[in-house]
């Protein structure tokens, strides 16, 4: 398997390990300051800013822990899919077990099924100091991409 660390999709490679780089990371994640940091179908990871992306007392918005989770399970549901096949998210949840209001949080997205139909995978997210702060789950739809 290809990696790719991909800070700046325009500089990465362009391959099948690279679907960032390919296809970009989506207008949510380029607003919500999400960067990708390792790109393979074992393991792949991000980073996003608490600031700009925090509710209104100051902590990380859930929905923004869910953006980068979902984000990277669909990503490397992707990646496993392979040309002319598309994963499609039908299925994330979360739980939230600590606040960030600084910093970084990185989300680490691993499979736990990873099938010709149907993907599994667990994001877990941490602060800057390592602390879990949300478990999340993503099942992905793997289908043939539509012809364009």
């Amino acid at each position: 398997m290809s990696t790719a660390r991909v800070t700046d999709p325009g500089t990465a490679p362009v391959g099948a390990g690279n679907w960032v780089a390919q296809n970009g990371s989506g207008e949510l994640a380029d607003m919500m300051g999400i960067e990708f940091l390792e790109y393979t179908v074992e393991r792949t990871v991000g980073r996003m800013p608490v600031r700009g992306n925090r509710q209104t007392v100051g902590y990380l918005h859930g929905g923004a822990f869910v953006v980068l989770g979902e984000s990277l399970g669909s990503m490397a549901a992707n990646l496993h899919a392979g040309a002319g096949r598309l994963a499609v998210g039908v299925d994330v949840n979360a739980t939230h077990t600590r606040s960030a209001t600084e910093g970084y949080v990185t989300g680490v997205c691993t499979p736990v099924h990873l099938g010709r139909s149907l993907t599994v995978h667990e994001i877990v997210v941490t602060d800057d100091d390592g602390r879990r702060c949300c478990t999340m789950r993503i099942t992905n739809l793997v289908k043939d991409a539509p012809v364009p």
